[in-house]
């Protein structure tokens, strides 16, 4: 049975107190820990201390509730962020009063005499808890102290925690309840640790070593704030160090190196960088490699060197902002496409095409910084469109617009150029004008005329090629006017159609001397005239040996011909007729030898003349008897073959393999042999395999 007066809920706790032989040490796993005073409770400094840790220990039984005025240090926590993993609550943490050493001194010496209930009755005559805010702290006593301690570390603030940890620090060293004390400052001082471990999970490492740094170095075993510090900024460090790796490689882009190389911050030890700054690496990854494929784009649209692809890779380079790393490239490759652009202006213009130059170089955007000299070009190119009018108004305008262009511009010296060149082509212009006046009307002295005023622009003015131009045609109509009489007359005379008549046609066109407008064509026809003249010569050569062939005779006909010189008009056809005959002649020669030949009747002679036989042309009349006999002589060579492998095959495969490839006979004679080489060679039986093949290595 319990003792009378001992509350129900301490009877399982402290049944087997009273038993114990010494007074026991009971840790606490948060803030309790001291050593029990010596067995002089009858000095006046014992009665003292064992009056305060009664106090003390019935205003922590009491569990008066916390409230803001409960101390008179109050502390902000909102800047503190929530833990990103709430901490392990503390294994075996007891009640306040059971973490009281007096407690366990009163229990222990309970027994089942009047002693234990007298004991407990004074336990549970409990003393209102003191009022912290109104606590005056030079005079406040030890048990005070630890109260208000306690209840502002509850408040679980870097400010409150402090506060409780000062407040205790005050206490002697030599002070009985001097472990509970350091054992609270060890705990207080870990729970400081822990909320500054949130702000660094948070990713703020500055608020979590200044949180850190707050713990005063005179707290027991203070070498764990360092090492906290130094394992944060060690973990800091070396998450700094795998983004800066990602951010060498993206350059580069090595995008599977980067990869590689966040992953490493999920196991960094920190939620800021494993969640925040994990996200933002692969987001600046997959970042980079979409303007890397934007920017490669580009360049190949601006070297299509086409306005629209122009314009459409200026639009993406310009979209990369500063933060991309292919924001370099962009930046060079846009002035490079203005360069081109300007380029592709200045080609229309080239091509006397000013409204197409106009249109290129409007459109090029001022990021080129290029605009300068766009602005000039459009203004040079629509003084041009002025100039080729070819008129002197149309001049007089072109200098107007091109003296827009001032001495600070790029394109000033090239502008003071065309002033210059289209003031001296003005009073060209009024010379060519009046020249051309005077040609039309087309006589030779109006001609002659126009050459004349058009000579006076000197050819190193800018119209001097215009005017050469123009002479050079109007000496041609001289020419033409001068000369058409001589080949009009020859003309004339060539239609009679005889020797006489076209030689005349032909000394009567020489007339025409070369370098004038009509000599190409004089020339031509001369050739023409000629050419008949030869063939009515030679036609009757050609005939005559073409009547010797007919007639069988064709070494006549060849020496006949023969008489047509080379490059004369039928020397061509001349020649053509001579190769035939010739041909003929060759195909009599090669069948009268290779039947010759085939008289002979052995495998080799017959081969022989199969093969001189071949050589007649397959257009030859003879051809028909050629293949007759060359059928024959093939199976000829063949039946000796199988005559002879009957008692020698060797020897009758040798004489089989002379019969040619593209008679008759050759498919035969290849079978022929193929059955005496089976013979000869019959396959080998395929050996047995091994009843029990050993097994491979």
């Amino acid at each position: 049975m319990r003792e009378p007066g001992i509350p129900k809920n301490w009877s399982g706790k402290f049944a087997n107190i009273g038993n114990k032989k010494q007074t026991p040490k009971i840790p606490s796993a948060n803030h309790t820990g001291s050593h029990l005073l010596p067995n002089n409770s009858g000095s006046p400094h014992q009665q003292k201390i064992e009056s305060e840790s009664q106090e003390f220990l019935q205003m922590r039984d009491r569990q008066q509730p916390i409230t803001q005025s409960s101390i008179n240090t109050s502390y902000d926590a909102s800047s503190i962020p929530p833990r990103i993993q709430p901490p392990i609550p503390p294994v075996h943490k007891l009640p306040g009063w059971l973490r009281n050493w007096l407690v366990w001194a009163v229990l222990a010496g309970v027994t089942t005499t009047g002693v234990g209930v007298v004991a407990i009755a004074f336990l549970l005559k409990l003393p209102a808890a003191p009022n912290c805010p109104a606590v005056f702290w030079p005079l406040a006593t030890a048990t005070v102290r630890l109260h208000c301690a306690e209840v502002a570390a509850n408040k679980q603030t870097v400010k409150d925690l402090l506060a409780a940890i000062h407040l205790v620090q005050a206490l002697p060293e030599d002070h009985p309840l001097h472990g509970e004390i350091n054992t609270s400052i060890a705990q207080w001082t870990q729970d400081i640790l822990d909320i500054g471990d949130r702000s660094f999970q948070a990713g703020k490492l500055p608020s979590a070593i200044a949180i850190a740094k707050e713990i005063p170095k005179n707290v027991p075993n203070y070498q764990i704030v360092e090492k906290q510090i130094a394992t944060w900024e060690a973990t800091w460090a070396q998450a700094e160090e795998i983004y800066k790796e990602v951010e060498a490689q993206l350059p580069k882009r090595h995008w599977h190196d980067a990869f590689m190389a966040a992953v490493r911050l999920l196991n960094i030890g920190n939620e800021y960088w494993a969640t925040t700054k994990y996200e933002q690496l692969n987001q600046l990854i997959e970042t980079a490699k979409e303007d890397a494929n934007n920017i490669d784009k580009a360049q190949i649209l601006a070297k299509r060197s086409n306005l629209n692809d122009l314009l459409a890779a200026i639009k993406i380079a310009e979209s990369l902002g500063s933060s991309s790393y292919s924001y370099q490239d962009a930046q060079a490759l846009i002035p490079e496409i203005g360069r081109t652009m300007i380029a592709l202006a200045q080609d229309a213009l080239d091509r006397k095409d000013a409204d197409e130059a106009i249109a290129i170089a409007s459109q090029i955007p001022a990021s080129t910084d290029m605009q300068a000299e766009a602005n000039d070009l459009v203004t040079i190119a629509q003084a041009w469109r002025s100039a080729w009018q070819d008129s002197i108004p149309g001049l007089e305008n072109a200098i107007a617009t091109a003296q827009k262009v001032t001495s600070d511009r790029p394109a000033y010296n090239q502008a003071q150029a065309l002033i210059a060149r289209w003031q001296l082509e003005i009073e060209d212009v009024a010379n060519l004008q009046k020249a051309r006046e005077l040609a039309k009307g087309g006589t030779v002295g109006d001609l002659t005329a126009a050459i004349a005023q058009a000579e006076v622009v000197s050819d190193n003015n800018p119209r001097g090629e215009e005017a050469n131009t123009e002479i050079s045609r109007w000496r041609s109509k001289v020419e033409t006017i001068e000369d058409r009489p001589y080949l009009a007359r020859a003309e004339e005379l060539a239609t009679m159609a005889d020797v006489g008549s076209l030689q005349a046609a032909i000394n009567e066109a020489s007339q025409i001397n070369r370098g004038r407008s009509l000599y190409r064509e004089a020339r031509r026809k001369i050739s023409n005239w000629r050419g008949q003249i030869e063939r009515i010569e030679d036609q009757p050569i050609l005939e005559s040996a073409r009547s010797f062939a007919s007639n069988g005779n064709l070494p006549a006909a060849i020496g006949t011909a023969r008489q047509i010189q080379s490059g004369r008009s039928l020397s061509g056809e001349a020649q053509a007729a001579i190769d035939d005959w010739q041909a003929q002649i060759d195909a009599r020669q090669n069948w009268r030898e290779a039947r010759q030949i085939a008289l002979q009747g052995t495998p080799e002679s017959l081969a022989r003349a199969i093969r001189i036989a071949n050589r007649v042309p397959r257009s030859s009349p003879l051809r028909f008897d050629v293949n007759q006999a060359t059928a024959e002589w093939s199976n000829r060579i063949l039946n000796t073959a199988v005559d002879r492998g009957q008692s020698d095959i060797l020897g009758g495969i040798a004489i089989a393999k002379l019969v040619p490839r593209n008679s008759e006979a050759y498919r035969a004679a290849q079978e022929q042999i193929a059955t005496w080489e089976r013979f000869l060679n019959p396959p080998q039986p395929e050996s047995p395999a091994p009843e029990n093949p050993e097994p491979e290595n």
